[in-house]
């Protein structure tokens, strides 16, 4: 009789099943209990990750120099209000410019364009690795053998979340470089010589911001790109993120995170809990998976500080997935349910009003705008009525001030920098990139909590100003 093909001396079909068995349990988990994991599925977890330490990153351990944490450059491109990162993949080492999706399932490269490595594999059929990557089935390419068209691999619906469309993918596996950091200054360069990603066709790159070659999913997902760098160097599952109108920065693992002149973004964080959509709100996904994106508990929203009348049924998440609020990188300004909207802008101009300033036409793509005639300037921004998400109770809520509320789009004109969501969004409230400027997020995935600071502005520093000069 056959027996299923065995990998370091455990059985394919025991792997695959105990890699499904901690995935599921572990998202149960934490929907259903977003401040801890029950001891089960803990060690259910535990089990998976040494699936994942097996697997993804053979290799590694033989390395001398673990590091407690990796840091990688954030741009933002000025034409698309995309944010760009880059990392180092292939043999020889090919720098590739990727836009940063926060909530991406993970890494997917377009490799019908110049792919070359000597180290590129495919995943094939029934392999730990496809397994691990959620592959939606298996076949043959009869164009190759190239880069993303071989025989016998397993396949993946990449997803672009700028144009919300998908396209087929091979599961791959490839070498991907990056610099390791003390949270003060990059350190060695370190490797993970399988990391694992999507082939995509070229045309999936549209709408995309000129010379990137695909997207870096950070999502809460198997094999996105914090849950394999922690599980390769054994480093905690958080990540953070600190996005700026010029260059910013994204660490994996835990702080200090520090900015010039000496600033520990880490040391000054609010906590909340994350929630888990139980319906994936990815392009393309398998039946019954949860999404991967990074939910937050708003309970009720302030301008001025004054509570605004809302539909408050709109702010939590529903049976099929709808409603709730999410952080996406992708979306450049907030975007508000049209009932929510209509609430918070009114009393927002109604505040406006009261302090003078003056509303004017609005300039797509914002409805609201104003004269800047009577904005005074302050270190915080435009010095208009603040609007406050309030989360788990009255006393824990972000605060957003005139630098993130407010864009200026000419001398004599500033807009409010949230737009119209529309009357029937899959996510009531989704913040933008524009709202997360100069604030440092940290990401717990084991924890399923989220740290924010406020406003690296009143720090007297920005997330421009981590010090990329090597100390290696």
């Amino acid at each position: 009789m056959l027996s299923a093909p065995r990998v370091g001396g455990l059985s394919q079909a025991l792997i695959n099943a105990s890699i499904n068995t901690a995935f599921t349990s572990a998202f149960a988990s934490h929907y259903l209990f977003p401040f801890h994991l029950s001891i089960m599925a803990s060690l259910q977890y535990l089990l998976f990750i040494s699936f994942l330490l097996f697997f993804v990153a053979p290799g590694v351990a033989q390395q001398s120099f673990r590091p407690k944490a990796l840091v990688v450059p954030v741009s933002k491109d000025a034409s698309t209000l995309q944010y760009l990162t880059t990392i180092n993949q292939r043999t020889p080492f090919v720098p590739i410019r990727v836009v940063v999706d926060l909530g991406g399932r993970y890494l997917w490269v377009d490799c019908e364009r110049d792919y070359v490595s000597s180290t590129y594999r495919p995943a094939r059929c029934g392999s730990a690795q496809c397994s691990l990557a959620g592959a939606n089935g298996c076949g043959d390419c009869f164009d190759g053998p190239r880069p993303g068209c071989n025989n016998n691999t397993c396949a993946v619906g990449p997803g672009n979340t700028v144009t919300n469309t998908a396209g087929p993918g091979e599961v791959a596996e490839d070498v991907v470089s990056l610099q390791s950091t003390d949270g003060r200054n990059p350190g060695r360069v370190v490797t993970v010589p399988r990391f694992l990603f999507a082939c995509a066709p070229t045309s999936l790159l549209q709408g995309l911001a000129n010379g990137v070659v695909g997207m870096a999913g950070f999502g809460r997902y198997r094999i996105g790109l914090p849950s394999q760098f922690s599980a390769a160097f054994s480093f905690r599952r958080k990540f953070a993120i600190c996005l700026s109108s010029a260059n910013g920065v994204i660490f994996f693992g835990d702080g200090p995170y520090v900015f010039l002149p000496g600033v520990d973004a880490s040391e000054s964080l609010t906590f909340t809990p994350l929630f888990i959509n139980p319906i994936s709100t990815a392009p393309s996904f398998p039946l019954g998976e949860p999404s991967a994106e990074y939910f937050i508990g708003v309970k009720s929203i302030k301008v001025n500080e004054k509570p605004v009348s809302l539909n408050t049924t709109l702010l939590s998440i529903n049976s099929e997935g709808v409603g709730g609020t999410k952080i996406s990188t992708v979306n450049p300004y907030t975007a508000l349910e049209a009932s929510i909207f209509k609430a918070v802008t009114e009393a927002f101009i109604n505040e406006a009003a009261a302090r003078n300033i003056t509303r004017v036409a609005g300039v797509a793509p914002f409805e609201v705008c104003f004269s800047s005639r009577n904005i005074v300037g302050t270190r915080l921004g435009a010095a208009v009525p603040s609007i406050d998400l309030v989360l788990q109770n009255e006393n824990t809520f972000w605060r957003i001030f005139g630098a993130n509320s407010m864009v200026e789009v000419s001398r004599e004109v500033s807009c409010l920098g949230f737009v119209n969501g529309g009357s029937n969004p899959m996510t009531s409230i989704v913040i933008g990139g524009y709202q997360l400027e100069d604030t440092l997020l940290q990401f717990d995935l084991a924890t399923s909590r989220l740290g924010f600071s406020s406003t690296l502005l009143g720090r007297q520093t920005t997330c421009a100003n981590f010090n990329f000069t090597s100390n290696a």
